[in-house]
């Protein structure tokens, strides 16, 4: 009986032991691969000759789809395109730039997954994003607004401070946090993306739409009888994003978008999309 139980905890020693082991195994791969994973987004890009860019397709004046050719254009669009140029000259490797769509909810989890490299969408730079990914200077100073319909009586983002008040929004977007402290009281309806949001505004799902005051620009232009109210409440810093520990792409691209700012081209892309859009002043965001 003695002998029978030392061998029974023999047996389950050697079997601990042996999940122990592969278990170790196990972790040192996982940890290995996570390691393997991380990728020198401009060694990359120089490597293979093209940067994929995140934009969005959903978002007047920063990249809404061309029915007629199929691809996005907008603010965001042309300068991935001009940044693309300018690296290409700062490296003297020739680069392409190629184009997938993206949302508020979906640009973070697609860098993440190495389907771009970078995005140029609308995107806030806030701490919170900085713990994550990693963000350019500033390319477009952006600041919170609402749309209304006209004729609603509302004036500011105060007067929907309210229990009865519902604001809409955009899931992954810095305005649906950000409304919350402004207006505590109002209840917040957010929705996969612009048009669903538009749309349910239309609907009567909600007294307003809040988001970055240059996005609602667009959105006004595009439905007539709503328009842009109360002036900006916020302060919205717009940055290129790359996946975080990219110091390498980062001063690559910021020394791109100086250079871009200092000769000019910036200033005219601003004039292309943002002139003639109502009640925007738009050499106001002239650099």
């Amino acid at each position: 009986m003695e002998k029978t139980k030392k061998r029974q905890i023999g047996i389950v020693s050697s079997l601990i032991l042996t999940l122990l082991i592969i278990f170790g195994i196990g972790f040192a791969s996982v940890v290995a691969a996570q390691n393997a994973k991380h990728v020198d987004t401009w060694a990359r890009v120089k490597r293979l000759g093209e940067i994929r860019w995140g934009v969005k397709a959903d978002t007047k004046l920063f990249g809404l789809m061309d029915t007629a050719t199929g691809k996005p254009e907008g603010f965001d669009v042309d300068i991935a395109k001009a940044l693309t140029v300018q690296l290409a000259k700062q490296s003297g490797v020739p680069l392409k730039a190629d184009f997938t769509v993206v949302t508020s909810n979906t640009r973070i989890q697609l860098l993440k997954n190495s389907n771009i490299d970078g995005f140029i969408a609308t995107a806030t730079i806030t701490p919170e994003r900085e713990k994550i990914i990693d963000f350019s200077n500033s390319y477009f100073k952006a600041g919170q607004a609402i749309l209304v319909k006209n004729g609603s009586g509302i004036k500011s983002i105060k007067d929907l401070n309210n229990s009865k008040s519902t604001i809409i929004g955009v899931v992954g977007s810095n305005s649906v946090i950000n409304v919350k402290k402004f207006a505590p009281k109002a209840k917040v309806l957010a929705l996969g993306d612009y048009g669903q949001a538009m749309a349910a505004l239309k609907a009567g799902q909600g007294q307003a739409l809040t988001t970055d005051n240059g996005i609602l620009y667009g959105l006004a232009t595009e439905n007539p009888g709503y328009s842009v109210v109360g002036g900006a409440f916020t302060t919205e810093p717009y940055g290129v994003a790359f996946d975080n520990n990219q110091p390498d792409m980062v001063k690559q691209t910021n020394k791109a978008l100086k250079t871009i700012i200092a000769n000019g081209s910036y200033n005219k892309l601003i004039k292309k999309w943002f002139r003639g859009v109502p009640g925007l002043d738009w050499r106001s965001l002239e650099k």
